[in-house]
């Protein structure tokens, strides 16, 4: 049976993470294949929109316990190898040109956390937990952390990364790490009626807005900032899908990219 599998409805994908009997944990071998599935899901012209969902109990309990038995083995060289594979899988994630929604069925711990970071919407199912283990096994969350600081803040970040306690969909919410919880039976109408929207929207536009979305945070705003939200302004406007936007909107009618 495959790690995880890729499904497309419409314009939206789903990448589905099927390890349920270890509870989705992540290897070497799921590494790889999200990084792949992703990089081509992201180039492929006719998915505007990515889903991240599970199978089983949990949506992902982080590193499979088999994987780290035999990381304990490495070596220092090998150990950065393996943690590179890691970075940049959620890299691939992160940056991906289409918009991506991670569909949280159920519990997320350690690296799970960082898979739903690096997505740019995150709904979740009202019993889940979250936990950021690592400092019980006296590990740290190192490669997920510029994400899941972002996603959650840097003040819950202190508590949660230093105390590893398990928190609820409702803390998850407050803290901005998930964007909507909701009971299990309505889990999938809300993930559809966000996939919808962004199908809907212009495609050149949603990737031109991810891509706003990593340049403009954190930055100061100066005038070299000023002048690249001028550009890109003056550019979108002059797009193709820019220009037919505004002409279907003038004229009551559906853009093409709906036609």
């Amino acid at each position: 049976m495959p790690s995880i599998s890729v499904s497309t409805a419409g314009h939206c994908a789903t990448v589905t993470l099927n390890r349920p009997e270890v509870r989705n944990a992540f290897n070497d071998e799921v590494i790889a294949e999200l990084t792949h599935a992703f990089a081509e899901l992201g180039q492929d012209p006719q998915v505007r929109a990515i889903v991240l969902a599970a199978v089983g109990p949990a949506f992902c309990a982080g590193a499979d316990l088999n994987w780290m038995r035999r990381m304990a083995d490495y070596s220092q060289a090998e150990n950065l190898l393996d943690a590179a594979q890691l970075a940049e899988m959620l890299r691939v994630i992160d940056t991906c040109p289409k918009p991506t929604v991670a569909r949280i069925q159920g519990d997320v711990y350690a690296g799970g956390m960082g898979l739903v970071a690096v997505c740019d919407m995150a709904v979740s199912v009202d019993t889940a937990n979250y936990c950021l283990s690592e400092v019980k096994l006296g590990l740290y969350p190192a490669t997920i952390s510029p994400y899941v600081i972002r996603a959650m803040g840097a003040r819950a970040a202190h508590r949660y990364f230093l105390t590893a306690e398990r928190f609820d969909t409702a803390e998850a919410l407050r803290i901005g790490f998930v964007h909507a919880v909701v009971p299990a039976e309505q889990l999938d109408d809300q993930v559809a009626e966000i996939t919808q929207a962004l199908v809907n929207a212009s495609p050149n536009a949603v990737k031109e807005c991810k891509t706003l979305l990593h340049d403009v945070p954190g930055k100061d705003i100066d005038a070299a900032l000023i002048a690249y939200t001028v550009q890109g302004i003056a550019g979108i406007r002059a797009s193709a899908e820019g220009k037919e936007g505004v002409q279907s909107f003038l004229q009551k009618r559906k853009p093409d990219w709906l036609i």
